[in-house]
């Protein structure tokens, strides 16, 4: 058995604490070496970490306009609509109804009776109503499911995707009164209301809507939203009056955007005005989808023109251009923004995803698929849009 005297066990324990320093000192050494080489070739990997899913290659469209089918051609010029649902296009000019595939060929054309008849489309189906009148149709690329006649004035309709049509109609005893008809057009709902409806979106699967009601609030014109469900009378949450005009009401989660001519506002699921944003100029455009929303503002007097992205209840992204803007849309994720000479699509964090220079012929568009539709005053372009 060995034995050590205290001079060994003096000496071993240095020799510890001399190891120990030695280890610490090789370890801060190590580290500024690695800091250093960091900073030596930051112009290299710096670039790349600040990219990570904000750096990209802009892609740039040709714009080059389609043949084939393309043009469409418009019988009534300026008045036809345009809307787009599960990879058809739904034209309404002032006879007729056409259905055409992406590619322009011709699904279906109907003829219609109304003076001034109205479309809107979700999913595969469309609704056509008499504005100022008192008939509508609810119908697809193969079928009419039917049509109805109201007792009162229409003001407005809107359909879902399952086939169910919401019709807001004028009323002798209230302000408006609101009729659901389920895919065969039976009633299910109905509602009185003191205030008349601005806009309705299908929520919950079509078992209820989100209502915008025009009022007035301290003499100024103002918006409030209601959720209702189509088993209940009573309303699920109401919203305080908003200060602005209400244009349109988008679903957003369990709430709603309301997109106005002044402002535009995001209310939570409980009924709450999560955030409130005054335009700085004149509106010009504004949609909104899965609690993104885009608003174009002009301001002539100032030669300001602004695109406003909003990533939900929180501050816009401020974008700027050059020129006036003309029309917005968002697709899959993306803002599409036309002004006078191209289309440019941003991501929400302000990143220019691509661009397509256009003529200034055009005032409006859809985006579907891989391409971008140009609406002019009686013809439908086509142009490839990769984003």
């Amino acid at each position: 058995m060995a034995h050590y005297d205290a001079e060994d066990i003096v000496e071993l324990k240095n020799r510890k604490k001399r190891r120990k320093r030695l280890f610490r000192l090789l370890t801060v050494f190590l580290v500024m070496l690695i800091i250093y080489g960091f900073y030596y070739y930051r112009d290299l990997w710096l670039p790349k970490l600040k990219g990570i899913g904000k750096q990209y290659k802009t892609i740039v469209n040709d714009g080059e306009l389609a043949e084939g089918n393309f043009p469409i051609e418009i019988n009534g010029g300026a008045d036809y609509q345009l809307r787009y649902g599960d990879d058809t296009l739904y034209l309404l000019s002032d006879a007729y109804t056409y259905y055409y595939n992406l590619d322009g060929a011709k699904i279906k054309k109907r003829q219609h009776a109304y003076t001034n008849p109205v479309l809107d489309v979700s999913g595969e189906n469309a609704i056509i109503f008499e504005s100022g009148g008192n008939e509508f149709t609810v119908e697809n690329s193969d079928e009419i499911l039917y049509s109805k006649q109201t007792e009162n004035t229409i003001i407005f309709a809107r359909v879902s995707g399952k086939g169910m049509a919401a019709v807001a109609t004028t009323s002798d005893n209230y302000a408006c009164e609101l009729t659901v008809y389920d895919k065969s057009g039976s009633v299910i709902y109905e509602r009185s209301c003191v205030d008349r409806i601005s806009d309705i979106s299908f929520v919950n699967e079509s078992k209820g809507c989100i209502l915008s009601f025009l009022g007035a609030d301290n003499g100024a014109l103002a918006t409030n939203i209601i959720e209702i469900s189509f088993n209940s009378k009573d309303s699920l949450w109401e919203s305080p009056p908003v200060d602005t005009l209400g244009l349109d009401t988008f679903v957003c989660g369990k709430g709603a955007v309301i997109i106005g001519y002044t402002a535009c506002a995001y209310i939570s699921g409980n009924g709450q005005i999560s955030s409130y944003y005054k335009y700085d100029g004149d509106f010009a455009g504004g949609d909104s989808q899965g609690g993104k929303t885009a608003v174009i503002i002009n301001d002539d007097d100032r030669r300001k023109y602004s695109l406003a992205l909003f990533s939900g209840a929180e501050n816009p992204l401020i974008i700027d251009f050059d020129s006036p803007l003309k029309y917005v849309e968002i697709y899959d994720g993306l803002a599409y923004v036309m002004s006078q000479s191209e289309i440019r699509a941003y991501d929400f964090s302000g990143g220019l995803r691509s661009t397509a220079a256009i003529s200034d012929s055009y005032s409006e568009f859809r985006r579907s698929g891989d391409y971008i539709f140009l609406m002019s005053y009686n013809h439908i372009d086509r142009i490839d849009f990769n984003s």
